[in-house]
């Protein structure tokens, strides 16, 4: 008698995995254009408590993602994505009705905690629940959704706050978190528990140390470097990440799977494009508003419109470069070829962007570069490190992985920061378009040295090894029964 485990309906899997990963990705960047609203309806509230709003959601969701990925590969990833889509729903509707800004801020670390759940078990659900042959097209669909979503979130936030409220950009994910929890009920394979719970201490260990190092980057510029409270969160945050990996090597069930990175030279390198691509992605993303707001004088809505298209074409990117990267070799041609295409718009920049207007001549061909690299290298990122990985750890794999992409992101901002104040305190108090050009040329090493990485570390030997799904220079998969 066979052993096949029977699959469940592809497109049921893909939707509800990436709904869950659109939820999370949504969310991270949907409060951006709030912040004024809510200042209106709480007039006592201090602007750095309303900035807690978007931090403690973003703080929660990276400092979890490791653990969290463990837990769904030893817990079952059916039972994990749906508490983590119900904490999730369950939170946003905490935030709508939050009658003042430390419950609202309360509610949305609860959020990313959600958040931080969903994001990895979505991959393992979408990997091992859909056919091995289909593994590479269900991560791009799974980065299109992400990338539209972290990308549509400003406008759509500032959409629903115009003709609404701010109640809106919370409520709005109630009836998809609904929909999520019962179309996963019914379509996703139930998966029993591997081990016990991750180590305790270690996971503790790793929350603490990445919020330290994540709070510590995000706010040294207004801190300072030097400051007391901005050192203490740097070495305290090393210290603890340090900790949490020496007890991850040692310890039978470790909050993260460390050993993953021991020999395989695909998942570093994989990680480490994540992570410097990262930094370049969310460092276009800010600076781009600013400039767009700052320089060109759009309104936020519009500056955010701007980048509209990029998304979309992020979108298309993701999906037609998973369908045709096994040809010409695998994640790292669609690594190197996107983030080529990115690397063009600082140095489109250079000799053609002034302080006048020019959005379709400009802004909008340099747009849609960003957006093929986004969704074309994102895609190989996560494509890379998921396939050179056994399927009981897949969970692990997309922790780290958007693990890696949070850090670089805070890496950015606080770059972005740091290089606009030296060029505002050069210029007298205003920001020069020499400063915004510096940031964009920090954007192009950054991108060269993500690029040289990704043709070292995902080189593979043939294409032609692309079978069952499998990406090439990837090691050879388990059956799953």
């Amino acid at each position: 008698m066979s052993t096949e485990r029977v699959l469940p309906p592809y497109w049921a899997v893909v939707l509800t995995a990436s709904g869950a990963n659109f939820l999370a990705m949504l969310d991270s960047t949907v409060t951006m254009l709030a912040v004024p609203a809510l200042q209106r309806n709480f007039p006592a509230a201090s602007l750095p408590q309303l900035a807690l709003v978007i931090g403690a959601y973003a703080v929660l969701f990276a400092a979890l993602l490791a653990p969290c990925g463990r837990l769904a590969d030893t817990m079952g990833r059916k039972r994990v994505l749906l508490g983590g889509i119900g904490l999730f729903t369950v939170a946003s509707l905490l935030c709508a009705v939050a009658p003042t800004v430390p419950l609202l801020v309360a509610a949305r670390a609860v959020q990313g905690v959600g958040a931080a759940v969903m994001v990895p078990a979505s991959l393992s659900v979408l990997l091992l629940d859909t056919p091995a042959q289909r593994r590479v097209m269900s991560i791009s669909l799974l980065s299109a959704a992400g990338a539209v979503a972290a990308a549509l979130g400003p406008s759509l936030g500032g959409l629903l706050v115009g003709a609404f409220t701010w109640h809106a950009v919370f409520l709005i994910n109630i009836p998809i978190g609904v929909a999520l929890i019962v179309a996963g009920a019914r379509v996703l394979t139930p998966a029993p528990a591997t081990s016990g719970l991750p180590d305790p201490l270690g996971t503790l260990l790793l929350v603490l140390g990445i919020s330290g190092l994540t709070v510590g980057i995000t706010n040294a510029t207004s801190w300072g470097w030097a400051a007391g409270r901005t050192l203490g969160c740097l070495l305290g945050g090393a210290a603890c990440v340090l900790l949490a990996v020496r007890r991850s090597l040692r310890h039978p069930r470790p909050a993260v799977e460390f050993s993953l990175f021991r020999g395989n030279r695909v998942f570093t390198a994989a990680n480490l494009v994540a992570l410097l691509y990262g930094c370049v992605m969310y460092t276009w993303l800010l600076v781009s508003v600013l400039f767009l707001t700052d320089v060109w004088g759009y309104t936020e809505l519009r500056a955010w419109l701007a980048q509209t298209p990029g998304a979309v074409v992020a979108a298309v990117a993701a999906v037609v470069m998973g369908k045709v990267m096994g040809r010409f070799g695998g994640p790292r041609f669609s690594a190197a070829v996107g983030m080529a295409a990115h690397a063009l718009v600082p140095l489109i920049l250079f000799v053609f962007l002034t302080r006048d207007r020019a959005f379709l001549e400009i802004w909008l061909p340099c747009s849609v570069l960003v957006g093929f690299g986004i969704g074309a290298t994102m895609m190989a990122a996560m494509s890379a490190g998921a396939m050179s990985a056994p399927p009981t750890a897949f969970a692990s794999v997309s922790a780290l992985n958007n693990t890696a992409r949070q850090v670089g992101g805070a890496l950015g901002a606080a770059a972005v920061a740091t290089i606009l104040q030296t060029g505002t305190v050069a210029t007298g108090g205003t920001r020069s378009l020499s400063s915004y050009l510096d940031v964009y040329l920090f954007c192009l090493i950054l991108t060269v040295i993500a690029i040289v990485v990704a043709i070292v570390g995902l080189k593979v030997s043939k294409p032609e090894e692309n079978n069952g799904g499998q990406v090439p220079g990837a090691r050879p998969q388990h059956a799953v029964r």
